[in-house]
Order: C-alpha cells, then structure tokens, then sequence
C-alpha cells in the first residue's frame, strides 16, 4: 500500500479519536449537565489540565490534519525534495500525537488514581477522599456513596477518564504505527512499485 495512503487512514482514524477525546474532557466539566460545578472551581485538579481537549484533542487533530494530507505524491513541489518533506512531516507529526496522546494518558491515569473532588457526608467540605487509596477505591463500591456532591460523581469520572486513558493509547499506538511508516517510507520510497508494503 502507499505510504501517503497509510498516513491518511491513520489520519481519519486519528481525528475520529481526537474529536471523541474534547468531548469527553468537555463532558468532565459538568457533572451531570450541570455548570455549577465548574464556575465554583469544585472540579479535581486533573479535569481542568484539559489533556483531552489540548493533548489528546487539538494535537492529534493537528497530526491527523498532516496525515490526511500527505496524499499527494509530490507535496513540496519537486520530485525529491517531496519524498523527503513527506517522510520528515509524516515523523514529525507523528511525534506530536504521541506527545499529545502521552499527556492525555498520565493525566487521566492521575486523574483515575486520586479520584474525585467532592463534597463528603463526613467532612462536610470539598477533599479528594480517595487520595490515600491509590486507585483502590475503584473496586471499593461500597465507599463511592461518601461523595454526596455532585451527584454520580465518581461513575462520572471513572467513566470518563477511563474513556480518555483508553483513546489517548489508541491515539499513541497509532501514532506510533504512523512513525514505523514514515521511517519505512523514507527508506523504500514513497510507493513500493505499487506493492502493498504498509499494512494499515
């Protein structure tokens, strides 16, 4: 298969994820469809450090966007000098997705293992009561009722960022795939005699 072929599918498949990854960090922000929440600064540390929208968002949109147009053969003008430029993009865009998708993936691993800000029916003020569990509170069902607002609040994040963790890996593998392609393409040329060299 083409190299410029392979970038672009990747590329497709890359902006479906991205634009999956801004809403569900959207999403974070308002707890059940509300906006209180969020104009009285009670959201976890890790919801408003946007690893959705900026990292698994708009930096994977801007490799898809590369991807998507390496297409053309000869995208730089001449012959050559488009082989070259085609590869360099490809590998260079294929950095910042993963630079991206990377950040998406500690954030919302960070964000799994402290868990939610919330209102407790013990304290009676806003604390991370999960802190001290290191993740375990996620298997301990039973203690998830000690968050009494906003409502759902640890369903809600869970959820969420455990969507989040799982597109930014996606986003990073292909990435990584796309890196794998670029440097084969750069080393076999921009087709392979029309040989399906590339697997998508």
């Amino acid at each position: 298969m083409c190299f410029g072929r392979c970038a672009r599918c990747v590329g497709y498949k890359l902006l479906i994820l991205a634009l999956l990854c801004i809403v569900a960090n959207t999403l974070l922000y308002f707890p059940n469809g509300e906006t209180r929440f969020a104009s009285e600064h009670h959201l976890s540390r890790y919801v408003e450090c946007l690893h959705g929208i900026l990292g698994g968002g708009f930096l994977v949109l801007i490799a898809a966007a590369v991807f998507i147009g390496l297409h053309n053969d000869d995208s730089c003008g001449h012959e050559g000098c488009g082989k070259s430029c085609v590869v360099l993009a490809s590998v260079l865009a294929a950095l910042l997705g993963i630079l991206g998708s990377g950040y998406c993936i500690i954030i919302s691993a960070l964000g799994l293992s402290q868990g939610p800000y919330c209102l407790t029916h013990l304290e009676r003020n806003w604390i991370y009561p999960f802190t001290d569990s290191s993740g375990g509170y996620l298997f301990e069902y039973n203690k998830w009722s000690e968050c009494q607002e906003p409502q759902n609040i640890v369903q809600w994040n869970v959820t969420l960022f455990s969507i989040l963790l799982v597109l930014g890996a996606i986003e990073f593998i292909l990435c990584f795939i796309q890196i794998i392609n670029g440097i084969l393409g750069g080393l076999c040329g921009l087709c392979c005699s029309h040989e399906e060299t590339y697997v998508c």
